[in-house]
């Protein structure tokens, strides 16, 4: 049994879809009330500051970039816990469903994925540096870092883990069931994911040009996740990437602000580094995951039919 075919283990209505993601976007609002609560007591009650800090930027009012870093993620932890009750309640189907269709969570491949890209990630960073050594500015603090270095490891994957698990796995086995192929849910998951970083300050600074990279990311993760069954490696490489990106280095313009160990004060511009992780270093680590867990039958698992399984889910239970 494939991983779209997963959902078949429990109900899939499609209203219970649409029902799942209005109640998870519902979890984040409520679990968005913290933050607004913290923003208001900055700005001392002022009403016209926290209305145009809730319209621009929370950072723009001097919360604790820690803070609010870790109240940002609460949102995401909120959502997974909906997400959780959903699926079982309502779906009535195991959790691990959604993520693997292996027997067991294989974290060894989140590990290795998660080894891997946090490698190339740290490589690229320092290559970065090294060839425009004047647009950075080093940043160590050892308290907000140590912290921000804390939460990043210990709370960042509950972020990047909602979206994969939203994403490459409730979403896309729910629509591959309904479209009965598996090209309409990588297209579809792989442009939403990229669509919802649309909201990201990147996209006002550099313009659309960048949702290559998001998109392109999307896509990515999505095939990777169709080989290979399971969600375990986009789920490493996820929680590499964006781990990495909050404690290396962070700038005032992109979606982490935080106590990093180097400030980019370059010009916000759309340069190599936009386009190389999806030209160049995506198919490579694609290459070596293909040779590590020998992937065969591309065209079968990146296009084919979805069929409900013949053999009996009890049983196979």
């Amino acid at each position: 049994m494939n991983f779209i075919q997963q959902a078949y283990k429990g109900k899939n209505n499609w209203w219970m879809y649409i029902l799942t993601m209005v109640l998870i976007f519902v979890g984040i609002q409520i679990a968005s009330i913290p933050l607004l609560i913290v923003a208001y007591l900055k700005v001392g009650g002022d009403m016209n500051m926290f209305k145009e800090a809730t319209l621009d930027s929370f950072m723009s009012i001097g919360i604790d970039k820690n803070i609010y870093l870790f109240l940002m993620i609460f949102t995401f932890i909120v959502a997974l816990w909906v997400l959780y009750l959903l699926v079982k309640i309502l779906h009535k189907k195991e959790f691990k469903s959604i993520i693997t269709s292996r027997r067991n969570v294989d974290w060894n491949r989140i590990f290795f994925a998660f080894l891997l890209w946090g490698t190339i990630s740290a490589l690229t960073i320092y290559a970065g540096i090294q060839l425009s050594p004047d647009d950075f500015i080093w940043n160590f603090n050892p308290i907000p870092f140590f912290t921000l270095l804390a939460i990043s490891f210990f709370f960042l994957p509950f972020q990047t883990s909602a979206e994969e698990i939203i994403f490459r796995g409730y979403l896309m086995q729910g629509l591959g069931v309904l479209a009965k192929n598996k090209w309409f849910p990588l297209v579809v998951t792989s442009v939403a994911f990229g669509l919802l970083h649309g909201m990201n300050p990147e996209i006002e600074k550099l313009g659309y040009i960048v949702m290559v990279f998001y998109i392109g990311t999307g896509f990515f993760f999505g095939i990777i996740t169709l080989l290979d069954d399971g969600i375990e490696l986009p789920l490493g490489l996820h929680a590499a990437n964006n781990i990495f990106a909050a404690f290396f280095v962070t700038t005032d313009w992109t979606v982490f602000q935080t106590d990093a160990l180097y400030i980019d004060t370059s010009e916000p511009s759309v340069g190599w580094e936009t386009f190389i992780p999806v030209f160049v270093l995506y198919p490579i680590v694609l290459f070596i995951f293909s040779r590590k867990y020998e992937w065969k039958n591309w065209s079968e698992k990146l296009t084919g039919k979805i069929e409900k399984p013949v053999v009996s889910i009890e049983k196979e239970i």
